[in-house]
């Protein structure tokens, strides 16, 4: 399932799709699999970062050095994983465990106000000050019962998230 001058069984696309909860059909799996082959140019049976970054819409991301720590070094089943909560099939819990690791720089199991502020200085870069970021997210924090010392654990950060009415709506095409 690693090089690209293999292809996919029906035993390895099964066992893809379960890995990602059938989030993806097995005709999506298999065109991912044409992409990932693309992607992994030595055909080692992982994407580097740098081969990653070879896609200008992740590398134009203003995340996308922290996106880099999380697929550096993945393999065909965990590409899929990881694009599975981009999938329009994918929950809402799902999304936000996926923000909660982008978030999660150190990777800690926490994520603090100024890791949140962190991401929302590289995602509104000179549209907001330093100052407009802060009292926007100390609004959400109090609006959550939470304090700029409290650190969020995973179901923290979703209370906050739903409770500020955000809303992911991003979707990776498979085609």
């Amino acid at each position: 399932m690693g090089s690209a001058s293999s292809m996919l069984t029906q035993y390895d696309l099964e066992e893809v799709q379960q890995h990602c909860h059938h989030l993806f059909s097995q005709q999506e799996i298999v065109s991912l699999y044409q992409r990932f082959c693309q992607l992994d140019r030595n055909a080692k049976g992982f994407i580097s970062a740098d081969e990653f970054l070879s896609v200008p819409e992740f590398a134009m991301n203003p995340l996308s050095q922290r996106l880099l720590k999380m697929v550096d070094g993945l393999n065909f089943k965990d590409f899929v994983a990881f694009l599975s909560a981009f999938s329009p099939k994918a929950t809402m819990q799902q999304k936000v465990e996926l923000i909660f690791k982008v978030y999660d720089s150190d990777c800690n199991g926490k994520v603090s106000f100024n890791d949140i502020l962190e991401v929302l200085r590289d995602l509104s870069g000179s549209f907001m000050s330093d100052e407009q970021r802060e009292k926007v997210l100390s609004q959400v924090f109090n609006d959550a019962g939470y304090t700029k010392e409290s650190y969020l654990m995973l179901d923290d950060f979703i209370k906050v998230f739903r409770s500020s009415e955000l809303k992911m709506e991003v979707e990776v095409p498979v085609d």
